[in-house]
């Protein structure tokens, strides 16, 4: 894997191998790509900064989750965790002990894959091959087309995207949605009503922000402030991403929480409700010749 350079505090691939591990640990020896993650970050001590770096120019993954794909597919090829279809990560036994490893133990003994006894043919992928494929493959599957949405997102208007939200809301099951934005109301763009198992109802207030930039804790706390007596919980939709201290900002201890939603997440939800994205399935058809052969 090539590394890049771009700031000295942003680590390696293999420098993050270990804090993976410990991550998966703490989450009781599974979770999620997003749990593993956020995770990884405390441990490791990334700084804001160094989260904000995208992984090419326009991409919706950040440096840094690219990297950690690398991690955990090295992991995997290791044999200490496993994956499923679901896109869940665990380790692949309870008594790992992370005193003992060694992240260039751990790649050094990968890359000795490539090294087979007998001599490969053309058509054989090296490890560090498949190892690319696999990375690729997990973050081609998101970020080709969450790129081309977030890009239709950025080119419409303010009002188009409050709209969009307004409608987001409603195909969720929210009901009285109205898009209230108004210059001097602290941010609100709308309000709604969702109910909860047919018998408790929370008022809720909506921001959006349609920028590729990072929503700041301060933006949260003024939101917040906005909020307060008008509604029961605070609603952020993004196209941006939000800093890990805004993450924090939002659940903070004793303030009226604040649910958000960055670029990622809205593009999983209109794909989910089918809001201007169509998933297609191609059709594969397989010619038996052994049933045609034993007519």
């Amino acid at each position: 894997m090539a590394r890049k350079k771009q700031n000295s505090n942003l680590p390696s691939f293999d420098e993050l191998i270990v804090p993976t591990v410990k991550a998966l640990i703490d989450l009781g020896g599974s979770g999620t790509v997003e749990e593993i993650n956020t995770k990884v970050y405390e441990i490791a001590n990334i700084p804001d900064d160094i989260l904000q770096i995208p992984h090419g120019e326009e991409g919706t993954t950040i440096e840094v989750d690219y990297r950690l794909a690398w991690s955990r597919t090295y992991l995997k090829k290791f044999g200490l965790l496993e994956n499923s279809s679901r896109g869940i990560w665990a380790l692949s036994k309870a008594d790992i002990d992370v005193t003992k490893l060694d992240h260039i133990e751990i790649v050094r003994a990968v890359r000795e894959q490539d090294k087979p006894t007998q001599p490969k043919s053309k058509t054989t992928k090296t490890t560090e091959e498949e190892l690319q494929q696999e990375v690729t493959n997990e973050v081609d599957n998101t970020e080709e087309w969450k790129e081309k949405l977030l890009n239709v997102l950025y080119n419409i208007s303010p009002a188009a995207f409050e709209r969009l939200a307004q409608r987001l809301l409603r195909e969720s099951g929210f009901f009285q949605v109205e898009v209230t934005g108004k210059a001097g109301d602290g941010g609100i763009d709308g309000k709604g009503i969702v109910r909860v198992s047919g018998l408790l109802s929370f008022h809720v207030i909506f921001q959006c922000k349609r920028y590729k930039g990072s929503v700041t804790p301060s933006q949260i706390r003024d939101f917040r402030g906005a909020m307060q007596g008008r509604a029961d919980k605070g609603l952020v939709i993004t196209t941006g991403t939000f800093t890990r201290e805004a993450l924090k900002e939002a659940t903070r201890d004793g303030a009226p929480p604040i649910d958000l939603i960055d670029g990622e997440l809205l593009c999983d939800k209109l794909k989910e409700l089918k809001l201007g994205v169509d998933t297609k399935l191609t059709e594969t058809i397989d010619i038996k010749n052994e049933w045609f052969n034993n007519l």
